[in-house]
C-alpha cells in the first residue's frame, strides 16, 4: 500500500501541471486525479459539480460522526491567471530550483493540498480507527468561493461528511499557525433619478448628486462594534462608481460598490442595518459577497496542541496572528459544525498570484510530516 503513496513535493508538481487559472477553472481534472489517489487508500470520495468542469471533492476515512468528529481539512484547486510580466519559469512545469519549486499555485495553494492529500494517505489506516480524517477539496474559492458555497448548501455532502471535530485550512502560511482573518462584505449601493436634456436640469433628478452624498456620509462612517484584541477594526472603502450615459443628459441611476472588511464577531445584519440608518431611504443596497470573519483563540485547547506541533517542527513558539484576506473556511465552517479553525500551509504567503511564485521544498516535507502528527493526535482524542 505505501507504494502508492506519492511524494508530496512530487504530488505538488503533479498538480502545478494541471492548468487550473479561473476563469475557467477546469478544476474537474485536478479533482478526478486526486479522487483515484485517495481511493486507492481506502477514502469513500464525493464529487459536486457547480458548473460544467467546475468540480469540488469530499473525501473521508473512519468514523467522522458526533461520537468521534474527524480533524477535516480544506485547499482549493483554483488558481489565478499569471498576468502581465513575463514568467522566467513555466508557470505550469513545476520546475525546482535552489530549493524552491516554482510554478503557478505553487503556494496558493496546491502545495498545502499536495502535503494533506499526503499526510491522510499515509495516516489512513490510524484514521480508521478513531475519529478519522476528513477533506474538502474545492474549485472557484479565488472569485469569492463559490465552489465551497455551493458545497455548504448541499446537505447530502454535508451528512456524508459528517461533523468535522477541528479544521485546517491549508492556505500559505509558510507553516505558521494563523488563528483566523477578515471577512468580506461588499455592497453595491445605488440611487435613481429622472432623466432629463443637460440644459434643463431643472426638469430632471440627478441620481449622481443622491450618490455623491451618500459617497461622503461613507468617508466619515465608524463602526461602533469593540476593537478585535488581534485583527483590530473593520474597515470600509468605495471601490468603484458610474453614472451617467452621456455629458449632456442628467443620469437618472447611480452605483457605487463598497469594500467591507469586517473583524470576527462583527455581524454583517448589523451592519447594513447601521448604513441603511446613514444612508437614507434614497439609497439602495444590494449584497454582492457575505463571506464572515473567523477566529478561534489560542486558548482553545485544540489550537494549543497546534502551536505546539509547529513550534516542534519550525523550532520557534508561533506568534499570534490572523490575516485580512478571506478563505473559504467562512463558507465551509458553519456547515461542518463550527469546530476550532487553524490557516496553516506551506506556501509562501507573500509569493500568492507573484510572478515566478514559487514554494519552498522543506516547508511541503515539513507540511506533510505536521499535517500527520496532528492527524494521529486527533485519533487519540
Amino acid at each position: 500500500m505505501t507504494n502508492s503513496i506519492p511524494d508530496p513535493i512530487e504530488l505538488t508538481q503533479a498538480l502545478i501541471r494541471f492548468n487550473t487559472i479561473n476563469p475557467p477553472g477546469n478544476e474537474d481534472q485536478v479533482c478526478n486525479y486526486l479522487a483515484k489517489l485517495l481511493e486507492s487508500v481506502g477514502y469513500e470520495c464525493r464529487k459536486i459539480e457547480f458548473a460544467p468542469h467546475r468540480m469540488s471533492l469530499v473525501a473521508k476515512i473512519g468514523a467522522c460522526s458526533d461520537q468521534k468528529p474527524s480533524i477535516c481539512f480544506t485547499g482549493h484547486v483554483d488558481i489565478v491567471p499569471l498576468g502581465a510580466r513575463t514568467w522566467k519559469y513555466d508557470p505550469f512545469a513545476g520546475i525546482i530550483e535552489d530549493g524552491k519549486l516554482y510554478g503557478r499555485g505553487s503556494s496558493d495553494m496546491k502545495s498545502g493540498v499536495a502535503a494533506f492529500v499526503v499526510a491522510a494517505m499515509k495516516m489512513a489506516d490510524s484514521a480508521k480507527q478513531g475519529g478519522g480524517v476528513s477533506m474538502i477539496i474545492t474549485a472557484g474559492e479565488e472569485t469569492g468561493c463559490e465552489g465551497a458555497f455551493h458545497l455548504a448548501a448541499n446537505q447530502e455532502i454535508l451528512d456524508f461528511l459528517g461533523p468535522a471535530g477541528c479544521f485546517i485550512v491549508a492556505e500559505p502560511t509558510a507553516n505558521e499557525p494563523l488563528l483566523g482573518h477578515k471577512g468580506a462584505y461588499w455592497l453595491k449601493a445605488s440611487t435613481d433619478g429622472v432623466t432629463a436634456h443637460g440644459s434643463m436640469p431643472e426638469r430632471g433628478d440627478n441620481a449622481f448628486y443622491k450618490l455623491a452624498k451618500a459617497a461622503l456620509t461613507l468617508e466619515k462612517f465608524t463602526f461602533d462594534t469593540p476593537v478585535h484584541e488581534l485583527m483590530g477594526q473593520g474597515t470600509l472603502n468605495v471601490g468603484t462608481a458610474k453614472s451617467g450615459i452621456n455629458i449632456n443628459s442628467v443620469p437618472d441611476a447611480a452605483e457605487m460598490t463598497l469594500d467591507i472588511r469586517t473583524v470576527a464577531g462583527q455581524s454583517h445584519q448589523y451592519i447594513y442595518g447601521c448604513l441603511c440608518k446613514a444612508l437614507g431611504p434614497a439609497v439602495r443596497l444590494d449584497t454582492i459577497i457575505d463571506i464572515e470573519g473567523v477566529f478561534t483563540p489560542a486558548t482553545d485547547p485544540w489550537m494549543a496542541s497546534v502551536f505546539d506541533f509547529c513550534e516542534k517542527i519550525n523550532g520557534v513558539r508561533p506568534v499570534e496572528k490572523t490575516v485580512s484576506y478571506f478563505t473559504d473556511a467562512s463558507a465551509l465552517k458553519p456547515a461542518i459544525g463550527n469546530p476550532p479553525t487553524v490557516i496553516l500551509g506551506p506556501g509562501q504567503p507573500e509569493m500568492a498570484h507573484q510572478t515566478d511564485e514559487f514554494c519552498y521544498v522543506d516547508k511541503i516535507t515539513d507540511a506533510t510530516q505536521l499535517f500527520s502528527e496532528l492527524i494521529l493526535d486527533w485519533q487519540t482524542h
